[in-house]
């Protein structure tokens, strides 16, 4: 058994290698959360944090909901866990009704996962099985987009497009995938207010993708109808449509990564419906169950799961899937998060507060160092230029500022990102803007 030395105030800490985190850095400062409730943290100390990142773009109806904590206690003294290999129960048919009820279109088939990470996963076997079904074995090769990201598993970070996290394992990546450009323009864009002017002839660079590889190999492109991680890069206006008309086109089809978009964040219940653009595949995760229990979920259109199920009846048609798929205390948080955001109106609300928001974060916009500020829905960005000391000091400086003084914030390198919760009234934007402003004015 490994040993402490129990005089080391941080020895609790170590045990925990943290997850995209300099480990050494936050164990010597650490930040710890103790509670939450609402539109606020609570830390170790007995600090009040306000949430202005909805925990990771997850808790989008603020946190500590009573009916969703409630909901799961019913549930795992009632049915802590059933297998869907083979065997079902009720729950997770009734959500993926609700899905379907939201989605876009004809994506009224649920696939169940338990992360992003694994739905991002998931939809690509789903697109390589239709193809394959459809007798296009050889349609194989997957298009993503630079700054694209679609949680950490080996198709995932092939198909993404985020260096740091694709590297590492430069050897072991998917063969067969192709980017396309990211739509980042800040010469042109810069302080834009919601979806940016110029940047639409970016999605004709897939044109040039499909003649370089041929539509007769791609089995589907794969992005987000905006970045998140990337750096909150929203899609200019006209984009996703054109890259809907180019999939179709060639008979491609066409997945949005709505991890972070979905289930609200951008003033619909997805960015597929705020944007007008429908898919073959969304895949979804976070606020699906408002971050109390991990879940994910990939919703495919009608025609992807029918030309799955021609094989012979008693045959499994996808062999694929995970041993929590459709847990039932997930699925039972997940439909009482589906009931606030339906008795609350919360997509509405995103929608409503969109305007004073934007405004908000456009206050900041003259202050030295900043060099683009963006926004759609209840999304936010702030870019700086990079400090004489390299990137990423200056947003890192910035965010534990910001904590230091009661805000929970984003830091991406120089990007502090914003989603706060679709509870937000205007008096938690003033205390977000503010403490951000303060931390700006004070960052080297």
């Amino acid at each position: 058994m490994a040993e402490q030395n129990p005089n080391n105030a941080h020895a609790q800490l170590e045990n925990f290698w943290m997850p995209f985190t300099a480990n050494r850095q936050f164990k010597s400062t650490p930040r710890l959360l103790a509670k939450a409730e609402g539109m606020y943290y609570t830390d170790v100390d007995g600090n009040s944090v306000l949430d202005g990142t909805a925990g990771l773009w997850c808790c989008n109806a603020g946190h500590s909901r009573r009916e969703i904590s409630e909901a799961v206690s019913r549930q795992i003294s009632e049915l802590d866990y059933a297998p869907t290999f083979q065997m079902g129960h009720p729950l997770p048919y009734e959500l993926a009704q609700r899905l379907a009820a939201l989605s876009p279109g004809d994506l009224n088939r649920v696939f169940f996962t338990n992360s992003g990470s694994e739905s991002g996963d998931t939809a690509l076997k789903i697109a390589l099985a239709y193809q394959r079904a459809r007798g296009q074995a050889n349609r194989t090769l997957f298009i993503g987009r630079e700054l694209g990201y679609h949680g950490t598993g080996f198709g995932g970070i092939s198909v993404g497009g985020m260096v740091n996290n694709r590297k590492a394992f430069s050897n072991q990546l998917l063969p067969g995938v192709a980017h396309l450009p990211h739509t980042l323009d800040i010469e042109r864009n810069a302080f834009s207010r919601g979806l940016p002017e110029h940047g639409i002839e970016k999605a004709d660079a897939l044109e040039q993708l499909i003649a370089l590889h041929g539509a007769e190999n791609i089995a589907a492109v794969m992005v987000e109808p905006m970045s998140g991680s990337g750096g909150v890069v929203l899609p200019p206006v006209g984009y996703l449509k054109r890259l809907r008309e180019i999939t179709t086109k060639h008979d491609i089809l066409l997945i949005f990564d709505e991890v972070i978009t979905g289930f609200g964040r951008v003033g619909d219940a997805f960015a597929a419906q705020r944007w007008d653009v429908t898919p073959d595949i969304i895949t979804t995760a976070k606020a699906l169950t408002n971050g109390a229990i991990p879940m994910g979920a990939v919703l495919v259109s009608e025609k992807i799961y029918q030309t799955c199920m021609q094989a012979p009846e008693d045959t499994i048609e996808l062999f694929h899937g995970y041993t929590y798929s459709g847990h039932p205390v997930a699925a039972a948080a997940a439909l009482a998060t589906l009931d606030i955001y339906r008795d609350e109106k919360l997509f509405e609300r995103s929608r409503h507060m969109e305007a004073e928001w934007e405004s908000a974060l456009h206050s900041l916009a003259g202050l030295d160092h900043v060099i683009d500020v963006r926004n759609t829905g209840l999304i936010g960005c702030v870019q700086f230029a990079p400090s004489a000391q390299g990137a990423g000091k200056r947003g890192y400086e910035v965010f534990t500022q910001c904590f230091q003084d009661g805000v929970l914030v984003r830091a991406s390198g120089d990007i502090i990102a914003l989603s706060p919760p679709l509870i937000l009234e205007s008096k938690h934007i003033d205390q977000i803007v503010t403490t951000l402003e303060k931390a700006i004015k004070s960052a080297s």
